[in-house]
Parts: C-alpha cells; structure tokens; sequence
C-alpha cells in the first residue's frame, strides 16, 4: 500500500510530493502507516527527497533519509543563490496524506481525518 504525501502547510497550491510505501494496511494499521510515512518525509541526517549519495558544496555525501520506500512525484527546487539542486522540505502540521480514498490533516499530534 502506498500512501500519497501532499504539502500544502506553507504552498500556495497543494502538491504531491511523495508515494510512500507503508507494507500491508491489514497488518500495520493506518496509525502506524501515517506514522512511517510523516518519518520517512523528514530531512534529518541528510534530505528524504534526494538519493542514497547526492553532492552538496563539491563534496559527495551519504544521505541517512535515503529510503528505498519514498518515490519523490515533485521537481527538486535549485538554490536561486548558488545553482545547486536541494532537496524539498519536511512535512509539517498541515500537510496532508492520501490512504486510499481517505484523507489526512498533519496534527500537531497525529493526524486528523478530513470530511469528505
């Protein structure tokens, strides 16, 4: 099962940024599923939208957010400053996440199921 990722907390219109592949609904639960999915969508020892390496500064790099499960749906933004490629930011209270045809707000704790 996959679960869509929709950042929308700080864009102007939403956007799918990621597919993530959470294993058997049945057997993990959609708490659990939300839940790997928001941590596989966090920059914290690298970027979760660039590859296993990726270079930065002229200098090639392990990426530690690397996850075979996310397939990135969104164009990598370029650094108007410098020219190089960066990766796309964490998801955050507000996004949104797609399981099926059922639809989450990232809370501030959890998430929320939103009306139809």
């Amino acid at each position: 099962m996959q679960i869509a990722v929709i950042h929308c907390a700080f864009e102007e219109t939403p956007r799918t940024v990621a597919l993530v592949e959470v294993g058997n609904l049945d057997v993990i639960g959609v708490n659990e599923a939300l839940e790997y999915a928001y941590m596989r969508t966090q920059n914290l020892r690298g970027s979760w939208s660039r590859g296993a390496e990726y270079e930065f500064g002229g200098e090639i790099h392990q990426n530690g957010d690397y996850s075979k499960d996310v397939t990135v749906m969104a164009d990598l933004p370029v650094s108007e400053r410098t020219g190089e490629v960066m990766g796309l930011r964490s998801t955050s209270m507000g996004d949104q996440m797609l399981v099926g045809n059922t639809k989450y707000k990232v809370a501030m704790f959890g998430f929320e199921e939103m009306a139809a």
